[in-house]
């Protein structure tokens, strides 16, 4: 099975944000994941529009999970 890199990389940020129980900003969220931001906020955009994660606006804004962990 191939993957393309963006669906590797969404893996990988859904990942991180499911083991956090709390806002991560996009800057960290590339960090830790080691995903350039620039590909990493497009990314984010669209895991938002497919409703799979959610975005807080404002300085203690970021991402979050949309549903729980185990769903």
């Amino acid at each position: 099975m191939v993957m393309t890199l963006e669906a590797d990389y969404a893996v990988r940020i859904v990942d991180a944000l499911s083991q956090s129980n709390q806002k991560v900003d996009a800057k960290t969220l590339a960090a830790k994941t080691q995903v350039p931001l620039r590909f990493a906020l497009k990314i984010l955009r669209k895991l938002v529009a497919g409703k799979i994660i959610v975005s807080y606006k404002g300085v203690h804004g970021g991402y979050a999970l949309a549903r729980s962990a185990d769903r």
